[in-house]
């Protein structure tokens, strides 16, 4: 039975088998690489690293890299217990309650671990308020608890993620994950139904603006660039053009997806759905080939014109 209790009212993680791929390293960039420099407040992450404290991060990464969440995560809150404001433990914590609360069938404990997750943004945005980090946390957080709540509410939040997502990517540009959530959420709003748009309209001062399929396609494949290997980024895009109708290059990305090597329980599902969606792209174009090439056959040539009618 997992625990649902621990510090400050977060799950306490415990070591599971089933894993999914970890974020990008820690690793961020200087402020100048931005553009712009990010508004941080003096006060974060006030407590000096301690000897401990530097273990505990040590061996978070090293269990990212073997794909154990569970275990991280665990290391992230032991470094929270000793310095309650450690940024990059806050927003990595969110992430990974994230990534271990999708695991689950159970809505009780996958809201755990969103619930959480949505704490610990809550807790890097006060330090960093506008972040990458802190700000991808929280989007990934809300864009999470979008599955778990009513139809009306998710239109609230949709709108609430949109400040968040574009601060992830434009503070974070080196982060795929902040991108890959930017081209979802891109794609999700431009696709507003009637009923959504009317709503929004009418009870929530209006829709988010300026998404579009192309800007989804744009930021899927910033993603997919930075991190070549990730086969959800793969997947992600090769839907996205096959809803638009780019069928080869649906077909290109599926066979790039389906070579790539599996270390998760995750990957391999995701590499399969990619299996899955290949076959009846292939047969499609199949078809069109053979359409296309049946059509030129049965041209007739132009007559020719003679000399005497010149």
């Amino acid at each position: 039975m997992l625990s649902l209790t621990g510090l400050a009212g977060l799950p306490v993680a415990r070591a599971q088998k089933t894993t999914t791929a970890q974020p990008s390293p820690p690793a961020r960039p200087e402020a100048a690489e931005l553009g712009t420099k990010p508004k941080t407040k003096a006060n974060a992450s006030p407590a000096p690293d301690s000897v401990a404290l530097r273990q505990h991060l040590r061996q978070a990464a090293s269990l990212q890299t073997k794909y154990k969440d569970s275990e991280a995560l665990a290391e992230y809150q032991a470094v929270l217990k000793l310095n309650a404001q450690h940024y990059e433990s806050l927003w990595r914590a969110a992430v990974l309650s994230v990534t271990i609360g999708n695991r689950y069938s159970d809505e009780t404990r996958k809201k755990a671990y969103f619930d959480a997750a949505h704490q610990y943004a809550d807790r890097a945005l006060a330090l960093q308020p506008e972040g990458g980090e802190s700000n991808y946390a929280m989007a990934l957080a809300l864009f999470s608890e979008a599955g778990l709540i009513s139809a009306r509410d998710r239109l609230r939040l949709f709108k609430q993620l949109r400040s968040h997502v574009f601060l992830a990517a434009e503070r974070r540009p080196d982060l795929p994950e902040a991108w890959q959530l930017l081209g979802r959420w891109y794609y999700r709003v431009a696709h507003y139904n009637v009923l959504e748009k009317t709503f929004s309209r009418i009870f929530l001062g209006g829709f988010p603006h300026g998404a579009s399929s192309k800007k989804a396609i744009d930021a899927l494949e910033k993603a997919h660039q930075l991190d070549p290997g990730r086969v959800q980024y793969c997947y992600d895009l090769a839907r996205m053009y096959k809803y638009q109708g780019h069928r080869r290059k649906a077909i290109a990305m599926l066979q790039e997806a389906i070579k790539l090597p599996t270390y998760t329980s995750e990957d391999l599902t995701v590499n399969r759905l990619c299996q899955q969606l290949l076959p009846p792209l292939l047969r499609a174009a199949a078809r069109r080939d053979r359409l296309h090439a049946r059509w030129y056959k049965n041209l007739k040539p132009a007559p020719a014109t003679s000399a005497a009618g010149q």
